[in-house]
């Protein structure tokens, strides 16, 4: 579902967002309502800010995807030399 650009300005607004934190957070899925619902309260001192909590999660995204990037090198270089080795 695309969003209006006023939703996307009045969560940039609301969440004292930069142009680049609305951009990582449209590349990563998440969608306007979702930002406003995770400002955080006055009695959540735990919670971070929402321009943290994108790059986190961006963050999160990149370290897994690397993971597994090197898992299939891996599988592959197994498989390689397991078929040199039958050979």
């Amino acid at each position: 579902m695309a969003y209006s650009d006023a939703l996307w300005q009045e969560a940039k607004k609301k969440c004292r967002l930069s142009n680049e934190d609305i951009k990582i957070a449209k590349e990563l899925g998440l969608n306007p309502k979702s930002l406003i619902k995770n400002i955080p309260n006055k009695s959540e001192q735990w919670k971070a800010p929402v321009s943290v909590w994108i790059r986190e999660i961006q963050e999160e995204r990149i370290s897994k995807s690397l993971q597994k990037q090197k898992q299939k090198e891996s599988e592959q270089t197994e498989r390689f030399i397991h078929s040199e080795v039958t050979d």
